[in-house]
């Protein structure tokens, strides 16, 4: 048998030239950005790791390749060899865990989003109303890696005291409108910075009528007034109206309750039902193309108004979802697209990674193949300068960091629905994600060492399990609002 030779790659910026036209680009980047950091030359012979890596890249390859040539598949091969250099070899000189495979660049990562609450130049003005985001994904970020961020705490109150809006709700800063996007990342910033004062900060009651007046007759929601309809919106409001402990009927001025429904619930199972489309992944609205992030949406939506064995087995067909997640997963990179005929990207670590956990309650276990996950996260995403990427050529950003983490978390532990935990928590009003536990670490065929594990992540509102507890306590123990 020969020896493997290292793959033969050009830098990736230049390989991307080669993929993406510049028309319509919403990243570039150049070659003096990328430097050498990010270059791979034909070193010959391959390393013993390096002959384990190939090996295994060979054995999982699709043994079937259609001769005709489209753009999508042509854009798939090219970007395929951007990534095998990370996947065969070392070409960040990262130190190598025992597995052959880049030991997770802990420190590096932590320095990443500690500058992402920073401040920022200028040029970032059109991120404004994405501000909530920036903060709950560096923070969230921040958590997985073991950091305490007790520190940001009354930071984080007197950033979101600015953004919360009069009539309920947050925007994405001081003066902006409501939105249940920006809703929901700020208040999972504040649940993760935590106490007490940290929540007193929030106005439940007029977020309650917020919430109200996005609710539509057909059982969705708007994502904010007059806006679109669709999985987002019912997914976010789940999250709100759980976390925060909010009454689940109707507000009095809510237009749905004018329409003959009662509650936030009322309608809302079938409405995602619909959302589930011929091929079975979930879309954003009826009809409309499945998406990784929608289908996380409409579990996380479906796990919030009950237990997953009942509600994702009531409104969902399970089997034709798993065929359609587990398509889902890049071969051989191991990692996951969002779509149908589209290239493997980080964030979908966590958006169709994280759907396992959800799944596999309402199913069975050991259905997914956490260690291809593992093994593209540690070897593909991470950037040399810290933080972690959607693929190699492309900028490391506090999005991906945070969900390339969540889906290593994901692979790393056994997450579990269980009726008979946290008896006291959550008995009334949408109690369903409070049953959740970390049963410890996957450990068959893993391609991580204890210090490439990341820390517990809930399932359903991807917060550590510590911080959803402690809100949501905090809010049952509140008299009124």
């Amino acid at each position: 048998m020969t020896v493997p030779l290292r793959s033969s790659a050009q830098v990736p910026s230049e390989r991307l030239e080669e993929i993406i036209s510049g028309e319509g680009r919403i990243e570039e980047l150049s070659d003096s950005e990328l430097g050498s950091e990010d270059e791979y030359e034909d070193m010959g012979t391959a390393t013993p790791e390096e002959q384990a890596n190939i090996a295994y890249l060979e054995c999982v390859r699709i043994p079937i390749h259609e001769d005709l040539q489209t753009s999508t598949s042509k854009t798939q091969d090219e970007t395929l060899k951007v990534i095998l250099p990370f996947l065969e070899g070392n070409p960040n000189e990262f130190t190598l865990n025992s597995h052959g495979i880049s030991q997770l660049q802990r420190k590096k990562h932590v320095l990443y989003l500690e500058d992402a609450l920073d401040d920022y130049p200028g040029g970032f003005a059109m991120m404004d109303a994405s501000r909530p985001w920036i903060i709950y994904w560096a923070l969230q970020g921040l958590t997985a890696l073991g950091e305490d961020i007790s520190e940001h705490q009354r930071r984080t109150a007197h950033t979101f005291s600015l953004a919360q809006h009069p009539d309920g709700g947050f925007g994405g800063g001081y003066g902006q409108l409501p939105h249940l996007a920006c809703s929901y990342a700020a208040t999972l910033s504040l649940a993760t910075a935590g106490g007490e004062a940290t929540y007193g900060s929030i106005n439940r009651k007029t977020m309650w009528h917020f919430l109200g007046r996005m609710k539509q007759a057909d059982g969705g929601f708007t994502m904010c007034q007059g806006g679109e309809e669709d999985i987002r919106g019912a997914f976010c409001a789940m999250v709100l109206l759980s976390l925060l402990n909010l009454p689940l009927e109707l507000p009095n001025d809510s237009p749905a309750r004018q329409q003959g429904l009662t509650t936030f619930t009322d309608n809302l199972g079938d409405w995602v039902s619909k959302c589930q489309s011929w091929d079975g992944g979930i879309s954003a609205a009826p009809g409309n193309e499945a998406h990784g992030a929608y289908a996380f949406c409409g579990l996380g939506c479906l796990s919030i108004l009950g237990a997953p064995k009942e509600t994702l087995n009531k409104y969902l067909d399970i089997p034709l979802l798993v065929h359609w997640m587990s398509s889902r997963q890049c071969t051989p990179e191991g990692g996951y697209n969002g779509r149908t005929n589209k290239l493997v990207d980080g964030c979908y670590s966590h958006w169709v990674g994280g759907c396992w956990s959800l799944v596999e309650a309402a199913t069975t276990t050991g259905i997914w193949n956490r260690a291809a996950l593992g093994r593209y996260i540690l070897a593909a995403a991470q950037d040399k300068k810290g933080g972690l990427r959607d693929k190699p050529g492309k900028r490391s950003d506090a999005y991906h960091t945070c969900y390339n983490l969540a889906g290593l978390s994901a692979a790393q532990h056994r997450y579990v629905y269980d009726e008979g935990i946290n008896k006291g928590l959550g008995e009334v009003g949408l109690g369903a994600p409070f049953r959740w536990k970390a049963e410890g670490l996957y450990e068959e065929d893993t391609m991580w060492d204890a210090s490439d594990v990341v820390g517990k992540i809930h399932p359903v509102f991807v917060i550590p399990f510590r911080a959803v507890y402690e809100c949501r306590r905090y809010f049952e123990d509140k008299e009124g609002f």
